[in-house]
């Protein structure tokens, strides 16, 4: 057996986490073993196993074409820092009780140390229209490389300082910006601080008007963008007060920074209206308004409906045109037809005339 990747010693701090990895190769497959020396010195070797630790540490496995090993241990104490060894080996009596194995086990090590987590205090001050986030570190035990600050996986701003003290200015409003903010002090190992920008909730409904048909299931929905999130909803209807899920008619769903309210069997006259939902944490509450509207079941038709009377009413006035036409008006084409039809039988009677004249002369 040989280790084609070994694991890493590393820095962390208390209450942090830290993952080795271990990866060996061998024919047959070679199995892999997690082993840990303390600091003190009279402490030995022990086996790590999966759950051990108060089930701190997690072992995962895989043997397929090849072993690779994971151990990770969490919520770390000074009592984690010391000597953690991989160890494989694929001799068939690796694990046997009294025999000794022919190939002895490889081994490869990694120091953890474990230091414990400095002080940071955080403060959010507000003027002239802005945001002014701080973070203030107290006896660093490793060196600082430089500062970073996130808003999520967001990095808003990074620099090389080598400062205790490092701050974040926002533009705006403090409702406008709210949140969880990171400043990161770069090590190693990473000391990280948490700046929290609270307000009241900031309730905004999904639709302002919603409509619904008359029967059908009406769904109202709110959500609450900012930070903390939402301890308490509540909807309410105007002239109607609280609204409560054992009315039968009303169901409200509830999680977290999002609420809906549903209600079945919408009626015109009962429904229609506006409704309001109210959000509530440890720092006030806030509410938005959504109106209803609810429609016959006939609505769909009446586009259909009044098409069909335009047509009706084009055909009618039609038809009364075409009855009230006086009898003789004939067009012109037919006029011109007579009026042709009449000279050239006035010419054929005159020229008949003439031939009688001109045979009684003679």
């Amino acid at each position: 057996a040989g280790f084609i990747k070994s694991p890493l010693s590393q820095k962390r701090l208390t209450q942090d986490s830290v993952e080795l990895y271990c990866e060996a190769i061998g024919n047959p497959i070679p199995e892999i073993q997690w082993w840990f020396e303390g600091n003190d010195p009279n402490d030995t070797y022990a086996q790590l196993w999966d759950g051990a630790r108060q089930d701190r540490v997690k072992i995962n496995a895989t043997y397929n074409l090849h072993s690779t090993s994971t151990i990770s241990i969490a919520n770390l104490t000074s009592d984690d820092s010391g000597m953690y060894e991989c160890r494989a080996s694929n001799d068939p009596d690796r694990n046997h009780l009294s025999k000794s194995p022919k190939v002895k086990w490889i081994r490869s090590q990694a120091n953890v140390f474990v230091i414990e987590r400095p002080e940071i205090t955080t403060q959010v001050t507000e003027a002239a229209g802005k945001l002014v986030l701080s973070c203030n570190v107290s006896s660093p035990q490793s060196p600082i490389k430089g500062h970073k600050w996130k808003h999520g996986e967001k990095v808003l701003k990074e620099d090389d300082s080598t400062d205790s003290f490092t701050s974040y200015v926002i533009d705006g409003k403090r409702e406008e910006h709210s949140g969880v903010y990171e400043c990161v002090y770069e090590g190693p190992p990473e000391i990280r601080g948490q700046v929290n920008i609270s307000v009241a909730p900031q309730v905004v409904a999904y639709k302002k008007s919603e409509h619904g048909n008359e029967g059908d299931t009406g769904v109202l929905t709110c959500k609450n963008p900012s930070f903390p999130a939402v301890t308490t909803w509540s909807w309410y209807k105007s002239g109607q007060g609280r609204l409560e899920n054992a009315s039968g008619r009303y169901i409200i769903k509830s999680s977290g920074n999002k609420t809906e309210l549903r209600i079945h069997k919408l009626d015109i006259e009962q429904d229609t209206g506006d409704y309001f939902c109210n959000a509530t944490n440890s720092f006030g509450s806030g509410d938005a308004t959504v109106n209803l509207r609810v429609r016959s079941r006939l609505a769909a038709l009446w586009p259909f409906l009044g098409i069909v009377a335009e047509v009706l009413v084009l055909v009618t006035i039609i038809f009364i045109y075409e009855k009230r036409r006086k009898p003789d008006e004939v067009p012109d084409g037919k006029r011109r037809l007579g009026l042709n039809l009449s000279i050239r039988e006035s010419n054929a009677t005159n020229h008949k005339d003439k031939n009688v004249r001109q045979r009684n002369a003679n």
